[in-house]
């Protein structure tokens, strides 16, 4: 007996994406008219027919996507935005938890397993990778803006970004890079290995010192270094904005110029980097695609489970007033 067509026969017979197929099929917005008589036509060219029991099965759904975020961190918060865009493009809610220093990121999880949601999506995760596993066979879980193994996965090239940095700065004439590093956070050994990668490559040496993804971490990495004479470094680059500003905040109050004498780069490109009076070079994330990307995902996997994937946008810089050519 021949098996029944599936969505992902006609997403192939119809030349698009099996999310796509699920957004026809269900009738919710985010397809084109062009796109749903495309779709429609593969449908009935092929024999598909919906399964009635899939449909009980929608029935009962919740249409609801759950997503735990840091609060304080701009990057999650552009992350956030995009996917309620995103996701009402799918026609699906959006229920936020938040990580805040009195409420860990087990908690955030937990209650939204309790509201029903069909998918998770987590921003910056530090849970470990058998801790998001074992969630993952409770219901869909999406990493966003980590790499990890084991459950899909939505992020930026790391290693290219953080190469993209020291790159730009080689170009520039520093022969010697600070890089203020972001010790276990998601992101951060991806982001080491692209900056001794790119190091090598442009025969410049790095110096790495233990930095942080707060402003503090930041400001505490500048008090170490600034007022060394001599030892002052002509480039330094931050795990991300926020530990940028920390450190140009302590260096600019004493007295030190930027770019004149330290040229600085973030990475995340969020909004205080645009600032006027920041004007901070930084590497840029798409934040719009990425949470795009996660929340297509968390769909497709709500649809049908599947292997997990690692799906990785690239990065691009952002040049701006913060950095220029070494002091003589």
């Amino acid at each position: 007996m021949r098996d029944r067509p599936t969505l992902q026969d006609v997403a192939e017979r119809a030349g698009v994406s099996r999310a796509l197929v699920s957004i026809v099929m269900r009738d919710a917005p985010g397809a084109s008219a062009a796109t749903r008589a495309r779709v429609r036509a593969a449908a009935e060219e092929i024999g598909y027919r919906p399964d009635p029991r899939a449909r009980l099965l929608r029935s009962q759904r919740s249409n609801l996507l759950g997503v735990v975020f840091t609060a304080g961190q701009e990057f999650h918060a552009g992350l956030v935005d995009g996917v309620y865009r995103a996701a009402e493009a799918h026609g699906y809610d959006v229920l936020l938890s938040c990580v805040t220093p009195h409420h860990g990121e087990a908690k955030a999880v937990r209650t939204l397993l309790d509201d029903r949601c069909e998918a998770l999506l987590l921003i910056g995760s530090e849970l470990p990778a058998r801790d998001l596993t074992d969630l993952d066979t409770r219901l869909p879980v999406v990493a966003l803006a980590r790499k990890v193994r084991g459950v899909d996965a939505v992020r930026s090239d790391d290693a290219v970004g953080a190469g993209l940095a020291v790159d730009h700065l080689a170009e520039l004439g520093h022969t010697t890079i600070t890089y203020l590093d972001g010790g276990r956070a998601p992101g951060a050994a991806e982001r080491r290995k692209g900056v001794r990668r790119a190091a090598a490559a442009a025969g410049v040496t790095v110096t790495t010192v233990a930095g942080g993804i707060t402003e503090q971490a930041g400001a505490g990495a500048a008090t170490a270094l600034v007022g060394t004479g001599s030892s002052l470094p002509t480039a330094v680059f931050a795990f991300n904005d926020r530990c940028a500003l920390g450190f140009v905040d302590v260096a600019i109050r004493a007295g030190v110029t930027v770019p004149q004498q330290v040229s600085m780069v973030g990475y995340d490109d969020s909004p205080l980097a645009g600032l006027a009076h920041v004007d901070l070079t930084t590497v840029g994330q798409d934040t719009g695609r990425l949470a795009e990307l996660a929340v297509a995902r968390a769909i497709e996997r709500g649809d049908a489970p599947g292997v997990p994937i690692d799906v990785v946008c690239e990065p691009k810089l952002v040049v701006r007033s913060s950095t220029a050519a070494p002091r003589t």
